[in-house]
C-alpha cells in the first residue's frame, strides 16, 4: 500500500470518527438540555446553560455533517478542506462543552 492510498485511507477514518462521536454529543446535548430544563423549573432559576448547549448541540451537528460530506465526496482537495473544518468544528463544539459543563456545575452549586 503507497503512502497516498493510506493518507486517504487516515483520512476517512478520522472522517468517521468525527461523523460518529459528533452524532453522539448532538444527543448527549440534547439530553442534557432536558434534564437542565427540569432542574430550572424546580429550582425556579434560568441558567446560560441550556442555551449553550443548545448552540454546542448545532455546533455538533456542523461538525457532524461537514464529516459526512467529506466522506461522500470523491475530489481529494475538497476531502482535506471538509477534513479540517470537520476538525476545527469538533474541537471547537470540545470546548464549548467544558465550558457549558463548567458553567452549569457553577451556577447549580452556588446557591
Amino acid at each position: 500500500m503507497n503512502k497516498a492510498s493510506r493518507q486517504q485511507t487516515l483520512d476517512q477514518d478520522i472522517c468517521v470518527h468525527i461523523f460518529s462521536a459528533s452524532a453522539a454529543m448532538v444527543g448527549v446535548c440534547i439530553t442534557v438540555i432536558g434534564i437542565l430544563r427540569v432542574v430550572i423549573s424546580i429550582r425556579r432559576a434560568d441558567l446560560i446553560g441550556d442555551d449553550l448547549l443548545a448552540v454546542n448541540a448545532m455546533l455538533y451537528l456542523v461538525s457532524c455533517l461537514l464529516s459526512y460530506w467529506a466522506l461522500r465526496t470523491r475530489k481529494v482537495q475538497r476531502n482535506h478542506t471538509l477534513e479540517r473544518i470537520s476538525d476545527a468544528s469538533f474541537l471547537l463544539s470540545l470546548t464549548l462543552t467544558t465550558l457549558s459543563a463548567g458553567l452549569i456545575t457553577w451556577a447549580v452549586s452556588v446557591d
